[in-house]
């Protein structure tokens, strides 16, 4: 393999020095594994734990990692989810065909921007939320996730100073979170 990418659809091999027309011939030699439809892997390339984040981006470009895969992407908490949460636009399609198991989420067109870092993972220019931005999220879906998940996230994220308070405060009022969190922001300074 001569980059450092990891995922690839067919039309990013001419840049890689390939065609789309060998393919074939590279899946034969087992130097290149289909994962799906359009989305092939080098079979060289290293495994990461973070490779599922790499393998949608490439298909769902506009998409933002969030929740518990930015948790777990952060190093926060314990979570290890089995599919890969994903945030798309309000008005946006529902990516399909990703090659891996999606849990998708909308957000606003702030919401797609704002605490959104650019990570390469793989190769692949990833959108992920960042650490005070995803436990703002968490208490923001604690019906969905459960409450547990966010308490948990933010005692982690303090202990270790992942994030501040003054962060966290930040991100909780732009997101409309403030008086959900206060009190467990006030908790955990005790």
């Amino acid at each position: 393999m001569s980059t450092s990418q990891v995922y690839f659809r067919p039309k990013d091999l001419p840049e890689l020095g390939y065609s789309a027309a060998q393919i074939p011939r590279l899946l034969r030699q087992g130097r290149v594994l289909r994962m799906g439809r359009g989305l092939y892997r080098w079979s060289d390339a290293p495994a990461a734990a973070t490779e599922s984040l790499s393998a949608v981006a490439l298909r769902s470009p506009n998409a933002v990692v969030c929740l518990l895969s930015a948790l777990s992407f952060h190093e926060i908490g314990t979570q290890d989810p089995p599919q890969v949460w994903i945030a798309v636009g309000i008005r946006a399609r529902r990516p399909t065909r990703t090659g891996v198991p999606v849990r998708v989420v909308r957000f606003s067109r702030a919401g797609m921007t704002i605490g959104v870092e650019k990570h390469h993972i793989a190769g692949v220019a990833v959108s992920v939320t960042s650490p005070a931005r995803t436990i703002v999220d968490c208490f923001r879906y604690r019906r969905k996730i459960g409450l547990d998940v966010p308490l948990e996230a933010l005692a982690d994220a303090l202990q270790r100073k992942t994030v501040t308070r003054g962060e966290l405060m930040r991100m909780a009022e732009a997101f409309h979170q403030q008086s959900v969190m206060r009190p467990y922001l006030e908790a955990y300074s005790r």
